[in-house]
């Protein structure tokens, strides 16, 4: 009876950690999606925003490893081994719902927006004397098609980045033209960018708060099993 038993778990845990392992691979896509998609304006965003999808990659990494140690332990009915990876799941699990949690506190931040907007507005007075804030500036403006941090009314002198050519007719987006240019013309962004890396920010946050929560469930099913499994070799070994 427990030579069936040991068989049937042995073959439910190996098949689950087959498709933990691939868990582990859509945790670090996952981060490495997030984390592309908000690195490249990193120069306005905290590590609060930045810190969650390089703990999701790493710790997709890590849940690929341990669950290979998981199909190895099922396969050589090893006890320790088995307890060994429950142990290590059970710290993934405290890991990355600790990372879900934390984002998901992060998305509705009152805090966060605070401080998002005032490093963007200490960045736009350095525009002109800093080449780190003019680089970015710059890019996320091009990038976002938007201009200031509410509006194009933020800049005392508009930079060119602010502006595009929407008609064959549209005068060039020359420096000159983008700061005379006024709210409504055709080639000024009328948007600012607040509200669209704001945006980033909570989708990347939303995004780390469902993976990491949902695999993080999935792993408790893992520390049942292996310990199941850990009971029914110790058993069989007693005898």
């Amino acid at each position: 009876m427990i030579t069936c038993e040991l068989r049937l778990i042995k073959y439910i845990l190996f098949i689950f950690n087959l498709i933990f392992a691939i868990s582990g691979i859509g945790l670090i896509i996952a981060g490495s999606l997030v984390l592309s998609n908000v690195e490249e304006f990193s120069h306005f965003m905290e590590s609060k925003v930045l810190a969650p999808p390089v703990v999701l990659i790493v710790v997709g990494v890590i849940v690929f490893l341990v669950a290979s140690l998981g199909c190895y332990g099922a396969i050589r009915e090893s006890y320790y081994l088995l307890m060994a990876y429950a142990l290590c799941l059970l710290i993934i699990f405290i890991i990355e719902f600790a990372v879900g949690i934390a984002a998901a506190s992060y998305k509705g931040e009152f805090q966060l927006s605070l401080a998002l907007r005032n490093a963007m507005n200490s960045s736009l007075k350095k525009y002109d004397t800093s080449k780190l804030d003019k680089i970015a500036w710059d890019n996320v403006q091009r990038k976002l098609e938007c201009c200031g941090v509410d509006g194009p009314n933020d800049w005392i002198r508009r930079p060119s980045s602010c502006c595009h050519a929407l008609r064959e007719n549209a005068p060039d987006p020359s420096p000159e033209n983008c700061r005379n240019a006024k709210p409504g013309d055709d080639y000024l962004y009328n948007y600012g960018c607040f509200p669209e890396l704001e945006m980033k920010a909570a989708r990347a946050s939303k995004a780390i708060t469902g993976v990491g929560i949902g695999v993080a469930f999935i792993q408790i099913i893992g520390i049942i099993l292996a310990c199941w499994l850990a009971s029914a070799v110790k058993h069989k070994d007693d005898k």
